[in-house]
């Protein structure tokens, strides 16, 4: 197994990066072999003082950084020699079997569309993020940025891309489908959820259990939770908010404990052809250890082959 990593991507890259790597290492008794993309002048020094085994990681070296605040398309078109588009080109190639960065979002979104293509028969790639329940178990929300506006079929497809990750990554058997909308009732809501509701309750693939309203985000009703990217976004800043709030007033709770986005490490673009994973600017060590870990679930699972699969007729009928 090969995973592809930024090295020059987030905040505190790369000596964070390397730090996750180590902490990787030493909690995996078979790891994966990494190939790290980025400026070996600042890398190789970090793997030696943190011993990481040479036999493990592979430097390509890259010359080129794209900026958090850099146009993506233009970026990447620019700047080939970057550690991002040298990822992506490994992983096109079959060189690697995953990409993951904590660097620019939309770089990794446009690559992740154009380098590596969406699954035949998906409209629109999208991401999800974790919700921590308060029965200690784990809820999916999608899409939570990428796809602001929206039509039912987008986010019919966003229940079939979630519900398979919920089930061959989560370990989430059979998961309930539930939209998010202002009401329990059927027919409650905008154009898109009175659209969409009728699409999931035909939609055989699915365990769909109906609406799922703001109060039930962190119960148990819903494991995957469908809505467009406006109202997802504000759904996971808004869980952010609650763990960066604890934090400052010194609040320490289990429950809470959880919304810390370093324990997830990166989320997955669904929908796309091999797996790619984005992380968060500011990703420490524990981040970047976790995205590894989420690559190789998503590896070992053939939850790509799974996808393509469930979207073949779809292809077809189009």
């Amino acid at each position: 197994m090969i995973i592809g990593l930024d090295m020059m991507g987030g905040d505190f890259a790369p000596r964070e990066a390397v730090k996750g790597i180590h902490l990787y290492f030493s909690e995996t008794d078979s790891p994966a072999t990494l190939l790290l993309t980025g400026d070996e002048a600042q890398i190789n020094p970090l793997l030696q003082e943190f011993n990481i085994p040479a036999d493990k990681v592979k430097v390509v070296h890259t010359t080129q950084v794209i900026d958090m605040h850099e146009h993506p398309t233009k970026a990447l078109k620019e700047k080939q020699h970057s550690s991002i588009a040298v990822g992506f080109h490994l992983l096109a190639t079959g060189k690697s079997e995953a990409f993951i960065s904590a660097g620019n979002t939309g770089a990794m979104l446009v690559g992740a569309m154009y380098s590596i293509k969406a699954i035949e028969g998906v409209q629109r790639p999208t991401i999800s993020t974790l919700i921590p329940k308060n029965n200690g178990k784990m809820g999916l929300i999608l899409d939570v940025g990428i796809n602001a506006d929206c039509k039912p079929e987008h986010l019919n497809q966003f229940a079939i891309l979630g519900s398979l990750y919920a089930e061959h990554v989560l370990g989430i058997h059979q998961p309930r489908v539930g939209l998010v909308n202002i009401g329990e009732e059927e027919g409650k809501g905008n154009i898109l959820a009175q659209g969409t509701y009728p699409l999931l309750k035909e939609n055989a693939a699915i365990n769909f259990i109906g609406n799922v309203e703001g109060r039930d985000f962190f119960t148990d009703k819903a494991d995957v939770m469908v809505c467009e990217g406006f109202t997802g976004n504000v759904i996971l800043k808004m869980a952010e908010s609650f763990y960066e709030m604890t934090q400052s007033k010194g609040i320490q709770h289990e429950h809470l404990d959880r919304f810390n986005f370093e324990n997830y490490g990166g989320t997955p673009v669904l929908g796309v052809a091999k797996p790619v994973i984005i992380g968060h600017g500011i990703s420490h060590a524990k981040a970047f250890s976790n995205m590894i870990r989420l690559a190789e679930k998503m590896i070992a699972s053939d939850l790509l082959s799974t996808m393509k699969s469930s979207f073949e007729g779809k292809a077809q009928a189009q």
